[in-house]
């Protein structure tokens, strides 16, 4: 026997559907990935070989180095937006939001859920300054990012309501999103020139303001269907602050292979940390309830529950670690770059999963560049990304949008949107 729309099961999906609600409500953002940068999203991110100025200073400072890879100028604005989840698409929203569902659409949303559960993500950078001088690089940002696991059983629960001897758990769900502010100063030097091989490295130092944090840090909980009633008891612990500073290092070498193409590597957030210290406290919401009948659900007694904040001492975090790998073509009318990325843990900005992005930038007038990239891998899967932008001789703006596992924006399961703009002298 199934039963559905039941007062306790709608309280068990809030307090699911609460570690959702904490990331969202304060949506943070993370360290500087090149977010804000218009041609390297139009790109696919492909671009830690073809970063000048200030623009290596999120990509590879080693860049600096080169003569051909500076560039004085200033950017007035750089904003970069991208939103994705690994399970429904606009075309899922539109046909199934106020529909009634039967038991084949039920079963249609389930099964675009993978084994991992629903997962939403969100990435915002914005750059309100940055300036380059030959081989120096600064720049004010903002950035950041916030990842939810809802799990698979959630939405099984939602859609389907419960069965006779079935455990729901939900400790497979997670959270996690910070928010940071960066003055930035990147430094690049040649180091060894034979001709046309020269090799460069260099570095990128970031001062961090934290302006918030918020992590689950222990969600366990489980319902059991018995012939008796439900049983069923849960925690959920998060630990959050308002802000904090710190600092992270990136380092970056880039080799000149000939005129025509470049090759670098970058580790980013090499050393890291970020000291929580303005208002740290942890949340706490547990429940129990035993042997509830569609008879005896309407008394209270039987659903017991507490939720409590707490301050702590402060703590401290560390910023996502990751590495890219690039070749590109740096010369002429068309050039073009690939990147391979490669995280070392899953959480908010960041995958464990390795990434290989291709782009390619041709001038079909001299002022006028079209771009495209294509990526697979990594936090979000594969991307189709395109723009163009209008680049005169003191004067650029670049605009992109990139589409998540479809080229259709409508079947697509994300977008990502960026502009900038800026002088060159």
């Amino acid at each position: 026997m199934k039963t559905r729309n039941l007062p306790l099961l709608a309280k068990l999906m809030v307090m699911a559907i609460v570690v959702v609600m904490i990331m969202i409500a304060n949506p943070s953002t993370a360290g500087a990935t090149g977010q804000e940068n218009a041609r390297a999203i139009s790109m696919a991110g492909a671009y830690t070989s073809l970063a000048k100025g200030f623009h290596a200073v999120s990509f590879n400072p080693a860049n600096l180095g080169f003569e051909s890879g500076r560039m004085n100028g200033v950017e007035l604005i750089g904003v970069g937006v991208a939103i994705s989840n690994n399970s429904f698409t606009l075309d899922d929203y539109n046909n199934y939001t106020g529909a009634h569902l039967n038991q084949a659409d039920k079963d249609d949303l389930l099964s675009k859920i993978p084994a991992e559960g629903l997962k939403l993500s969100a990435d915002i950078e914005a750059s309100v300054l940055a300036v380059g001088l030959g081989n120096l690089a600064f720049s004010i940002s903002a950035f950041g990012a916030a990842e939810v696991n809802m799990g698979r059983a959630p939405m099984e629960l939602l859609l389907n309501g419960n069965s006779f001897a079935e455990t729901i758990d939900f400790s497979d769900m997670y959270g996690e999103g910070y928010g940071l502010g960066s003055f930035n100063v990147s430094y690049g030097r040649q180091i060894y020139d034979n001709i046309d091989r020269k090799l460069a490295i260099g570095g990128t130092f970031r001062f961090l303001k934290g302006f918030g944090y918020e992590e689950i840090t222990e969600l366990d909980g489980q319902v059991v269907t018995l012939s008796t009633g439900f049983n069923g008891e849960g925690d959920v612990v998060a630990r959050t602050a308002t802000g904090g500073s710190g600092y992270a290092l990136d380092l970056g070498s880039s080799m000149q292979l000939t005129k025509n193409y470049t090759v670098g590597i970058t580790l980013f957030n090499a050393l890291s940390n970020v000291n929580w210290t303005d208002e740290p406290q942890e949340y706490r919401y547990s429940f129990n309830f035993d042997t509830v009948t569609a008879a005896n659900m309407g008394t209270d007694s039987l659903f017991t529950s507490t939720d409590t904040t707490i301050d702590i001492a402060e703590f401290s975090t560390g910023l996502p670690r990751s590495f890219k790998v690039g070749l590109a073509k740096t010369t002429g009318q068309l050039m073009w770059a690939a990147d391979w990325e490669q995280g070392f843990k899953k959480g908010a900005g960041t995958s464990a999963k390795p990434r290989i992005s291709t782009g390619a930038e041709y001038r079909l007038l001299s002022f006028f560049p079209v771009r495209a990239g294509f990526a697979v891998g990594g936090k979000r899967g594969t991307t189709f990304a395109g723009g163009f932008g209008f680049d005169f001789s003191l004067f650029y703006l670049d605009l992109a949008a990139a589409n998540y596992n479809a080229i259709s924006g409508s079947s697509g399961k994300g977008l990502n949107f960026a502009f900038s703009s800026g002088f060159r002298f």
